[in-house]
């Protein structure tokens, strides 16, 4: 094992204010019990998951609630032991509307056992691995949310050479994997080993900022100082968006990802650390994805924290435990970068949820757009190489086969452009919208074709 600098450096790029003093020293602390759960079944890229259960039902924690309805799905289980008091239309941290299944727990938290406990993991064939993964739930826990059972099933013709465990956590404000990485170094290390079992015995490289000593710290006395080669520490340059999967890639091993490719293609996998904490977990205990540790954080809270909550918990609950320390005008479900802001306090959190952000009215300022004035710092910024300038303004004027054309799915919406951009427009609004509608002709060229 050994621990190195980052051998590359991606390009583009920005340093905003990082805000993580507020809660990276706060140590997880597990939410007690609440009255209500609300379990929504779209927390997964893909499908969402059907209720397989009814008003009036008794559950037991971890017991498969919904279930996943393909192959890029997952299931969802029940967070604690209890009765269903009924499935309704919820909101979900995007805003759309998803069936939810809404858990009065018992007090009991009594586990069912779907899946048994197994120590002896080493001596597993890999694709009963994967299948506990599956079984499990787990989705990727930074925020896309795809299925790791899928994930970690890539084609025989395109094996894997390097696994890259990702710590970096560069949104500002989210201390939760930092925190994990201090306090739960030995277990995600394992769970790297289970992954890389799975995987056939890749390269391990564990990928942390260098912003988190004390996490670059406990993950090498949990790695130990074996002379492992095949395993051992990136330290990163902190800048965001480092973390980011493809930018990962390129500052670990140099390799870009092709344009509509996907890390398997350059022969790399990236795994969050939140997620390989939960593939330990499923495998050595049994324990389906039910919870995870989220940071409630922002300058209009009292009390920042990382909270190990259930799934299903709502904001309001978390905000009863942290406060509030005077007029909140924005709530963000993940960082100021990437996060989404939210309509209501009813959510609940998701497998995906990463952090809850709250901000006064003097973080959030009211700017009005003017026309591009071509100063090309967005250009500078943008860790994919595009002209979002340009592309703002194709998608302005709805001409999407132009967008298409200038790579706009190459988009991965980190926010640098609109973060640099002094004609405060509103870039990241234009690619989202721009790549649902070039998603959408897509498929429409498709149904025409089978039809």
């Amino acid at each position: 094992m050994k621990t190195i600098r980052a051998p590359y450096q991606p390009r583009g790029g920005v340093h905003p204010r990082y805000h993580k003093e507020l809660s990276a020293s706060a140590p997880i602390f597990r939410l007690p019990l609440l009255p209500l759960l609300r379990v929504s079944m779209s927390q997964h890229l893909g499908p969402p998951a059907r209720p397989v259960v009814k008003k009036g039902d008794t559950v037991t924690r971890g017991q498969i609630i919904g279930e996943a309805t393909g192959y890029v799905s997952a299931h969802v289980h029940a967070p604690t032991s209890g009765r269903v008091r009924g499935i309704v239309d919820a909101l979900t941290p995007t805003g759309a509307y998803a069936p939810a299944v809404e858990i009065e727990p018992d007090g009991q938290d009594t586990w069912a056992s779907t899946i048994q406990p197994c120590s002896h993991w080493e001596d597993l064939d890999p694709r009963e691995l994967v299948r506990r993964v599956a079984e499990a739930g787990i989705v990727g826990m930074g925020g896309a949310g795809f299925p790791t059972h899928v994930k970690l099933s890539p084609p025989a013709e395109k094996p894997i050479r390097t696994l890259i465990i990702n710590g970096a956590e560069c949104e500002p404000y989210l201390t939760a994997d930092h925190r994990l990485m201090v306090e739960r170094a030995a277990d995600i290390c394992t769970g790297a080993r289970i992954i890389r079992r799975i995987l056939g015995g890749p390269r391990l490289w564990f990928a942390v900022e260098d912003n988190k000593p004390d996490a670059i710290a406990a993950l090498e006395q949990a790695l130990g100082a074996g002379g492992n080669e095949d395993v051992g520490i990136v330290r990163l340059k902190t800048k965001y968006p480092q973390g980011a999967e493809k930018q990962l890639i390129f500052a670990v091993c140099g390799l870009e990802v092709p344009t509509g490719g996907l890390p398997m293609d350059v022969g790399c996998l990236v795994e969050n650390v939140a997620t390989t904490l939960a593939v330990w977990d499923a495998v050595v205990n049994g324990r389906p994805l039910v919870e995870r540790v989220v940071t409630v954080t922002g300058s209009a809270v009292a009390r920042p924290a990382n909270l190990l909550v259930r799934v299903g918990t709502t904001y309001a609950d978390l905000l009863l435990h942290c406060g509030t320390n005077g007029p909140v005008a924005k709530i963000i479900a993940g960082g100021p970068m990437m996060g989404l802001a939210q309509p209501a306090l009813e959510i609940g959190i998701a497998k995906t949820t990463s952090g809850l952000l709250l901000l006064p009215p003097d973080f959030v300022s009211v700017f009005t757009s003017v026309p591009c004035i071509g100063c090309g710092r967005c250009v500078g910024a943008c860790p994919m190489r595009l002209l979002p300038s340009e592309l703002s303004k194709l998608l302005e004027a709805e001409d999407y086969d132009g967008a298409e054309a200038n790579h706009v799915m190459d988009c991965i919406e980190c926010g640098c452009c609109a973060y640099m951009c002094p004609a405060h427009r509103p870039l990241v609004q234009h690619m989202k919208q721009g790549k649902a509608r070039v998603i959408a002709k897509r498929a429409a060229k498709a149904s025409r074709k089978t039809s």
